[in-house]
């Protein structure tokens, strides 16, 4: 018998070999059809067709896969450009499908696919496409720089600061401990996060847990944490809102105790009352009667933690705040803003608000560049009972409620302060006060109108929970026993000896007010900061009359050898957002200055300064609507011309350079004529060593202690992002390690200068360890004039590399900094030269 299998074994292979695929003259033709028809699709730039014949031959022949990749990206990324530029958003994905169905683990396909989402608004799917090319290829640059950008969306940094903060931690277990030792089993975590509270519930004996999660990316990191403490099979996580779940298609049964800390500076924000409204209505067991239940049963009522809220307020006086939400200059790069009335920031909570307006931002008041001035004591505004259904039903309805507040210190109100006290229990609470060591910031609500007052005084605080935020403004001030209303205030001059002239004279200047009034636009809060940097616009109208000048100077030497008088000079002000520069550039020459601004209040608005300014209107052109898309911005101003003058916004407010920024510069250069210059034409990056703890636990969980032994760092940690923006490096809690240093410069007017990476030693001056290094930018517009991204009047933040394993040093040491420069992000490592010394 084993002869004859053999034989059999044999016969099989035979039969396989004799059916080996015959070539299918057809097939063939059109596969070759196919190729050539894609690559003169290619050089007739049409990307669809070409797409379409890619799609055919590739499917055909898979073979040639590997052959016909680059040519496939690129026609995919120039036709999903395409679709994307005329909005046909459910082709485009489409495509991407079709090209993850041939090539599912081709790394640029996918991140181009997240590039596209991201645009969209579609984060946390944006965030999986980066974070799968990066799987697929660990050092893919751009993969990484995008990963790193949605990050900080997806896992805000105050997550770290939060799962870091003992504290708070412990207190929440501990309310949690008592609850459930009480009789509450059955626990809801609403807005899981991690996972941590639903985590402390089964430790503490909770018999059921259920968790919910509306973010995509935390309820997959929380599954992740939960399983790996073991509790996979215990706490059941739902990836949705708690206001979507329904007994018994989520949890079989009313639960006796819901945990949240669903609370964001301004503590309702986060939409904690409506949760909780929904969760006593349909998935918490009622609250307990006045009478109570006896001790010896287990409990058929529901309960909440925390239990209840206390929020206080206090204005200050505060330049940092004041220039982010008030014009504080008259005139700004030679320009009269008289004109431009009243402009205010998006963040109002009183008078007219609308969908784009936000009642409150936020700010950590000790951190401050500047300081603040208390002119209150700190109020008792409200307090609010998480644990009684009719109270919470009722919040938004209650009338405002009107609170006098004294004045205790002579000075102007740019803001109500407010924070509160979280009641967990009747044993354990958390403040957010500006004096606590807290993760929270504080929640501040701007002044719009001017308000000067003085010790006695007492101001007018109004508090309400209208449309379920907590909305707290300065209705007025009581002078000598007169009221003046916000805006009697705002218009009254300094106090008099007659209260009464006082009060007569605000409500003159109201009527006067009332009968031609200002206009009124709004800008946001970076625009604002922007608008009163006069050290930014003088040194772009410095370096810009100069350029002008030396063009008027050559325009005159041709007119006196031809006779001819030259044409006018061309400016482009591609700035983000609101910019003046434009203005300025028509203003100084004879220059037809374009401007890339969008909204029309904006054009309404610069149009109105030209008139006030005397600016012809000819002088003054806004550039998208001479192009067809944004792609476009940066192309001719007409078939004959080239720019005298581009402007580049090089800087984002958060402190990261920009994005294709040097592909811009490149192209750019092209486009100007004989002379021309961009705006800047060099960024030298400056930094220097620090310790910083504050960096560190902003940055990444520290280890299991914090998090009350869970283990939730590794998990959480995957979105650190080795840079941290917006940061106020003047009130950074850190040791100065370093004199600054020079780290790298990038040329725009010149290409042939730049270069991608560059080391550089710095000497230490103090011992310690070296956890991250802060930089900032010297933007110069010319030779001479330079403008700093670390200046007190800045609109801009810096940002600053944090190490991975901080760098012990001593006082003498050398470090050794490799800078690198891709696209636009910069990475840096750090090393001492002993070490690398001996590693060698």
């Amino acid at each position: 018998m084993p002869n004859s299998s053999s034989a059999a074994v044999k016969a099989k292979r035979s039969r396989r070999r004799s059916r080996a695929p015959r070539e299918d003259p057809a097939r063939n033709e059109l596969l070759s059809s196919s190729l050539q028809s894609a690559q003169q699709c290619l050089l007739q730039q049409d990307y669809g067709t070409a797409f379409v014949h890619f799609l055919l031959a590739l499917n055909l022949a898979p073979a040639l896969k590997d052959l016909a990749r680059d040519s496939f990206r690129f026609t995919l990324q120039k036709w999903a450009d395409e679709l994307d530029g005329v909005g046909r958003i459910q082709e485009l994905f489409d495509c991407y499908e079709q090209a993850l169905e041939l090539f599912p683990k081709d790394e640029v396909i996918v991140n181009s696919m997240g590039e596209h989402l991201f645009r969209m608004g579609f984060r946390d799917e944006a965030a999986a496409h980066f974070y799968k090319a990066l799987k697929l290829k660990p050092d893919f640059p751009e993969a990484k720089e995008n990963f790193y950008r949605v990050a900080n969306w997806l896992v805000e940094r105050w997550h770290f600061l939060m799962l870091n903060d003992n504290g708070r931690n412990r207190k929440y277990q501990l309310a949690i401990q008592r609850a459930v030792q009480d009789g509450c089993r059955t626990v809801l975590d609403i807005g899981t996060g991690t996972g941590i509270l639903g985590m402390c519930a089964k430790k503490a004996g909770a018999s059921e847990v259920y968790a919910c999660e509306l973010s995509k990316t935390m309820y997959e990191l929380a599954c992740e944490v939960v399983s790996a403490n073991g509790m996979a099979n215990s706490i059941k996580i739902l990836h949705k809102k708690s206001l979507d779940m329904e007994i018994p298609r989520d949890i079989p049964n009313r639960v006796s105790l819901v945990v949240t800390e669903t609370v964001d500076a301004g503590l309702l924000g986060e939409g904690i009352v409506e949760s909780l409204i929904h969760a006593w209505k349909h998935l918490l067991l009622p609250p307990p009667t006045s009478e109570g239940v006896p001790l010896s049963s287990p409990p058929q009522t529901g309960r909440v933690i925390p239990a209840g809220a206390a929020v206080y307020c206090m204005a200050v006086e505060c330049h940092e705040i004041r220039r982010h939400h008030s014009l504080c200059v008259s005139t700004v790069g030679g320009l009269d803003l008289a004109a431009a009335g009243h402009i205010r920031s998006p963040v109002r909570c009183s008078g007219h608000t609308d969908e784009s307006s936000e009642p409150y931002t936020t700010e950590r008041l000790s951190r401050l560049p500047g300081g603040f001035t208390a002119l209150t004591e700190p109020c008792r505004v409200m307090d609010i009972d998480f644990n009684n259904p009719q109270e919470l039903e009722g919040l938004s309805l209650r009338d405002a409620a009107e609170l006098h507040v004294h004045v205790i210190q002579d000075g102007d109100v740019d803001a109500l302060a407010v924070w509160f006290e979280l009641h967990l229990d009747q044993e354990n609470s958390i403040s957010t006060g500006p004096d606590e060591d807290t993760c929270w910031e504080q929640a501040i609500y701007p002044v719009s109108s001017q308000c000067s007052v003085k010790r006695g005084d007492e101001l007018l605080v109004e508090a309400s929970c209208r449309d379920a935020y907590l909305r707290v403004s300065c209705a007025g001030v009581m002078k000598s026993n007169q009221t003046l209303h916000m805006d009697q205030a705002a218009s009254a001059e300094a106090p008099s000896s007659n209260p009464e002239l006082e009060l007569c004279s605000a409500l003159a200047g109201l009527q006067t007010h009332q009968d031609l009034p200002a206009p009124s636009f709004s800008l946001e809060c970076s625009e604002i900061a922007l608008l009163n940097n006069s050290n930014y616009h003088e040194c772009f109208r410095k370096a810009m009359a100069k350029l002008l000048s030396s063009f008027e100077s050559r325009g005159s030497e041709v007119k006196q050898e031809s006779g001819s008088s030259p044409g006018p000079l061309y400016v482009l002000d591609v700035s983000e957002g609101f910019s003046v520069i434009s203005l300025m550039a028509a203003r100084l020459g004879p220059a037809r200055a374009y401007s890339s601004v969008e909204k029309q209040q904006h054009q309404a608005l610069l149009q109105l300064l030209a008139r006030e300014n005397g600016v012809h209107e000819d002088a003054l052109e806004f550039w998208l609507g001479h192009v067809e898309d944004d792609s476009a911005v940066l192309q001719r101003p007409d078939s004959e011309k080239l720019w005298s003058a581009i402007v580049l916004d090089c800087v984002e407010i958060c402190g990261l350079l920009r994005q294709n920024l040097m592909e811009k510069a490149t192209l750019a250069r092209c486009l100007l004529e004989d002379g021309g210059r961009i705006f800047p034409e060099r960024i030298v990056l400056h930094g220097m060593l620090v310790e910083s703890d504050t960096l560190l636990q902003e940055s990444a969980v520290q280890g299991t202690e914090p998090t009350l032994g869970f283990n939730i760092a590794p998990f959480i940690n995957q979105f650190t992002v080795p840079v941290h923006v917006f940061l106020d490096l003047s009130t950074l809690e850190c040791t100065h390690l370093s004199e600054p240093a020079e780290m790298f410069v990038l040329d725009l007017m010149n290409t042939n200068n730049n270069y991608t990476s560059r080391d550089v030693r710095v000497r230490v001056n103090a011992s310690g360890r070296v956890t991250a290094i802060p930089f900032w930018y010297h933007i110069y517009l010319d030779p001479d004039v330079c403008v700093s991204t670390f200046r007190p009047d800045s609109h801009w933040k810096q940002v600053a590399v944090v190490l991975q394993r901080p760098l012990v040093v001593n006082a003498g040491d050398w470090v050794k900094l490799r800078v690198q420069f891709h696209k636009s992000s910069i990475s840096i490592t750090a090393v001492r030269e002993e070490e690398e010394t001996a590693a060698h």
